[in-house]
């Protein structure tokens, strides 16, 4: 078994301890996806399969018990196929490559599956992920009590085996976390050359648009090995950038503007997510600056507060503190009406200019799994009446931060023309993100190899 096998190998004994005895769970890979008639979008395998088997091929299933035997259907070989959708691993070699127990082919699942849960105690799969699955194991599950007069039992439990794999993808380990340095570092790459694309257009003259600085991204991705974006580019020009889930489309790069850019690769399986905004014709006007080192002060205080021990809520209480701070100072927000800081933070009045969370959790999902809340303190409930909504709200206490846990550090300010607000920060919206490592002593920024401060920005912009 090669070192990389035993780390799915070890994952999965992991996850059959945390089972109850007797007990087998089934855990299937994605489906292809019809993109238009035959053809198909490019194939992304499950994270929760993938993590337990390394395997990317699609139609696939891992069988594990709670004695840590693992069976896994997959694909026939088939030469006539292959010629067409390229080369399968087979059965036959899966035992060897991947190291699991038994392989089958996936042919064989619905005749096999029902004899495999006859006699468990209960049976494990992931709740909500997969349209159909669950019928699917009724129907296996029926045929195993079609034999109770022969003597088989049915299991008498069903459980989610998400909980157990969300915990353990929660924190990584050393082969995840190489990869999300990999991940990072290919992703700086693109966000380099996007910036310097930028700057050479317009110093040329040349007509510069959205898509030409998407193109830099997904070349440099490509050229350093990154299979996919880890999501869809965002590239905003402009009053664009106050749209927050706005895609790279055909919009001008304008001298005088700024450009958002969030955008992150993914690398054997493991997403970089980076934003950054700079001007695109590379030198900030004053008022952007302002805004620009405001939202950088605050993403300071909040990778400040990115520490074992700390909560998951400290980074972005230390952003939204800094903003509110900020936002009273520069007029955004008129202290005659919304108070001190504390008070717009209480009121939530920074909402209409920073209305997203600071941080996420970051893995194979570029939105990754894991509960936000701390397990052992689920029942510590607080009501609250939310200042904007007015509904009520139950809290939980938010989860502590432990070493190998990986999060996003990501403040922004988007601020819409409008007549309450100063004209010269009209369509401004800039968000930083970085990707954080939580260390024994503090923390590891997988993502800076693409600069930060403005000067810096300013200085790389300049460059041929």
């Amino acid at each position: 078994m090669s070192s990389s096998t035993s780390v799915y190998a070890q994952r999965r004994q992991r996850a059959a301890a945390q089972m109850q005895p007797g007990s087998i769970a089934i855990i299937p890979t994605a489906p292809e996806r019809l993109r238009n008639r035959d053809s198909y979008f490019p194939y992304r395998h499950d994270s929760y399969f993938y993590y337990l088997t390394g395997f990317a091929e699609p139609h696939a299933v891992l069988l594990l018990d709670a004695g840590g035997h693992s069976t896994l259907f997959c694909q026939p070989k088939d030469l006539e196929r292959e010629i067409w959708d390229g080369y399968r691993l087979g059965p036959a070699a899966a035992t060897e490559v991947l190291g699991v127990d038994t392989a089958w082919p996936i042919g064989e699942i619905d005749t096999r599956l029902p004899t495999l849960l006859e006699n468990r105690e209960a049976v494990w799969y992931p709740f909500a992920t997969h349209e159909g699955l669950a019928l699917r194991i009724e129907g296996w599950l029926t045929k195993v009590r079609a034999r109770a007069r022969f003597g088989a039992s049915c299991p008498q439990s069903q459980h989610d085996i998400c909980a157990i794999l969300d915990e353990m993808r929660l924190v990584k380990d050393g082969h995840e976390i190489a990869l999300l340095r990999r991940a990072g570092a290919i992703s700086a790459r693109g966000h380099l050359r996007a910036m310097q694309r930028s700057a050479r257009m317009l110093a040329a003259g040349d007509d510069a648009r959205e898509y030409h600085l998407e193109a830099e991204l997904l070349h440099e991705f490509r050229q350093q090995g990154a299979q996919f974006p880890a999501y869809s580019s965002i590239v905003a020009a402009g009053a664009n950038a106050c749209v927050l889930h706005y895609r790279a489309g055909d919009a001008p790069l304008r001298a005088g503007e700024l450009v958002l850019i969030d955008a992150g690769c993914e690398f054997d399986s493991y997403a970089g997510d980076i934003s950054r905004t700079f001007p695109a014709d590379g030198r900030f006007g004053a008022a952007q600056r302002d805004l620009y080192d405001l939202v950088l002060a605050s993403q300071q205080a909040a990778i400040d507060a990115t520490q074992p021990g700390a909560r998951f809520t400290d980074p972005h209480d230390a952003t939204v503190r800094v903003l509110a701070r900020g936002m009273l100072d520069f007029g955004l927000l008129d202290a005659n009406r919304v108070g001190t800081v504390d008070d717009v933070i209480e009121q939530r009045a920074y909402f209409r200019f920073y209305m997203h969370r600071t941080s996420h959790w970051m893995g194979m999902d570029v939105h990754d799994c894991g509960s936000y809340n701390e397990p052992g303190e689920q029942g510590q409930v607080q009501e609250r009446r939310d200042a904007l909504s007015g509904e009520m709200v139950r809290q939980r206490p938010a989860r502590i931060l432990r070493p190998g846990m990986v999060l996003t550090i990501e403040p922004g300010i988007y601020v819409r023309a409008a007549d309450d607000v100063p004209e010269a920060f009209h369509d401004i919206g800039i968000r930083i993100e970085d990707d954080a490592l939580v260390t024994e002593q503090g923390h590891e920024l997988l993502t800076r190899d693409v600069p930060v401060e403005a000067d810096a920005i300013e200085d790389l912009m300049r460059q041929d």
